[in-house]
């Protein structure tokens, strides 16, 4: 076996990742976390949360997993979001043609028919009878876009400012064939941050600009500071250099391997429809090779601007001015005697539209809920006139970093599983960092004895009564109950033994150094807390 087959075998057996409904036969791009994985990918989401709600002062929202039809029309999900697939004639199979070397079935070897583009995203209704189209969602990006004109007035009208989101991604894989890596119901981790784009400087660059990044542009790889990257327009701004090395500084504290990183930049060819600039954070794996796990994006004005064309609302920002400024302005007003016959009940949000147009001709088409109106010349006035204006309307720019949870899970578990020989037996640990790790500290007593069995039940509750993970294990070898917690990950093991009764201290033992300390009782939440 080779260690994606060691690690997912290790994973199902110890409570880490299930293949969903397996009891009806499975089904591919399907996984379940169990007790232990579901513990450590909370741990992995809240030390991103640390980072951007924290760290970076970013606002978390959540919003719904069920996405109109509109709204990804509008941000080019619907025409765009595609994979070129074919079928095989004989064991009609689909596959996704990026993932093969020429469009024939791999499993029969002849040439895949019916090359056709397919897109990914779950469609679904809402409402009975009177229904309306919608997608289960491919990002959370586009509930943070559809509510920008609420967010930026939360944050008091000032940029730059962030926003994440954490959930559910949707996307339904033609071929997924690489286990936890591509799924078809997925944890993402995505921040949205808005800048002026006439100023995609970051306040905090200064701070990091000394510090090196690895970096491949499809040129050459090579390691870099971030100054120099900027300098040399390999990262086209201080804003997108510096969440590259915000990404690289979690991925660290989280447990991936240094050597294991780096930053690919996308080819012209190869970027999103949405995408100006955009850099892959990616890991390797030793069966899947080089993993994009996280996508770091200059948006530009994109979505913003393709929300506020289909949906009539400005989604804007103001750009204050420190002197007043007298410009020659040409302004709409519209005619309701002509407008209220001819509209009805849409002449009112007609008026309120027209009055926010800056005419550039005569003919003008407003867009009502998605249809496109003409209004007639008669309904409306062009006047010039002289105005004082303080500030000017533009749509901010989006840098978007953009984390598959998923991938990182395991990747996390990959550069972190080693195995060696002991006493003739294959030894497994799993190194995690102490952060992410699962359970925290074991909790044995040395044997049975209901006088160390007391006291080590009560310095669990202790330790789970201040927020630390714990395991009590009282059965087999103290050598078999190291085993158990290094083989999940669990950095530290607090034996009890008889010595305890006398004087009132416990042996730690570190996971990685195999180290035994004497430690008080008193000092156990302080000494574990410390090191988390």
């Amino acid at each position: 076996m080779d260690i994606y087959d060691k690690l997912m075998t290790l994973a199902k057996r110890r409570g880490f990742l299930y293949p969903s409904f397996e009891i009806y036969g499975g089904v591919a791009g399907f996984y379940d976390y169990g007790p232990l994985g579901s513990q450590m990918k909370n741990n992995l989401e809240n030390l991103w949360r640390k980072y951007y709600i924290l760290n970076e002062n970013f606002l978390e929202i959540s919003t719904p997993t069920i996405t109109l039809y509109e709204v990804l029309k509008a941000s080019g999900h619907v025409d765009e979001f595609t994979d070129l697939t074919g079928e095989c004639p004989k064991c009609h199979n689909s596959y996704k043609i990026e993932d093969l070397e020429k469009p024939v079935c791999p499993k029969c070897k002849i040439p895949l028919e019916n090359i056709h583009p397919v897109n990914l995203m779950f469609p679904t209704k809402i409402g009975v009878g009177n229904t309306r189209d919608a997608f289960l969602r491919p990002e959370t990006a586009q509930g943070i876009f559809t509510s920008f004109h609420l967010l930026y007035r939360y944050a008091r009208e000032h940029l730059p400012f962030g926003v994440v989101q954490l959930g559910r991604g949707y996307r339904n894989e033609v071929s997924p064939r690489q286990g936890p890596l591509r799924m078809r119901e997925f944890s993402m981790a995505e921040a949205e941050i808005f800048f002026d784009p006439n100023n995609k400087t970051h306040i905090g660059f200064n701070e990091i600009k000394h510090e090196t990044i690895r970096l491949n542009d499809n040129i050459e790889e090579q390691v870099l500071t971030l100054e120099e990257a900027v300098n040399n327009k390999i990262i086209h701004s201080e804003a997108l250099a510096y969440y590259l090395y915000l990404t690289q500084s979690f991925l660290l504290d989280a447990g991936v391997d240094r050597e294991k990183l780096r930053f690919r930049k996308h080819a012209s060819d190869e970027l999103a429809h949405y995408a100006q600039e955009c850099w892959d954070a990616e890991l390797y794996s030793e069966r899947f090779g080089w993993i994009e796990c996280v996508g770091i994006a200059d948006r530009s004005a994109y979505d913003l601007e393709a929300h506020t064309n289909a949906s009539g609302v400005e989604l804007i920002a103001s750009r204050r001015y420190e002197t007043p400024k007298k410009v020659r302005i040409k302004r709409i007003i519209p005619n309701m005697k002509k407008l209220g016959p001819l509209f009805k009940e849409k002449a009112g949000r007609i008026k309120t539209i027209l009055e926010e147009l800056k005419p550039e001709d005569d003919e003008i088409n407003v867009n009502l809920d998605g249809e496109e109106i003409h209004i007639p010349r008669d309904c409306y006035e062009i006047i010039e006139k002289e105005e004082t204006i303080t500030q000017e309307k533009f749509i901010p720019h989006v840098i978007e970093p953009s984390y598959g949870i998923d991938r990182i899970f395991y990747c996390i578990l990959e550069h972190s599983f080693y195995e060696t020989e002991k006493n003739n037996e294959i030894y497994r640990i799993l190194k995690l960092k102490p952060i992410i790790a699962p359970i925290k500290t074991g909790v044995f007593p040395l044997v049975n004895d209901e006088k160390l069995v007391s006291i080590a039940k009560k310095i669990d509750k202790t330790l789970r009564d201040n927020g630390i993970q714990t395991y009590y294990d009282n059965s087999g070898s103290i050598g078999r109950r190291y085993a158990r917690m290094d083989e999940i990950g669990t950095p530290f093991c607090i034996t009890i033994d008889y010595d305890t009764l006398n004087d009132n201290s416990v042996t730690i033992r570190d996971r990685d150094t195999t180290k035994q300390e004497r430690i008080p009782i008193d000092n156990i939440v302080e000494y574990i807390s410390s090191r988390l």
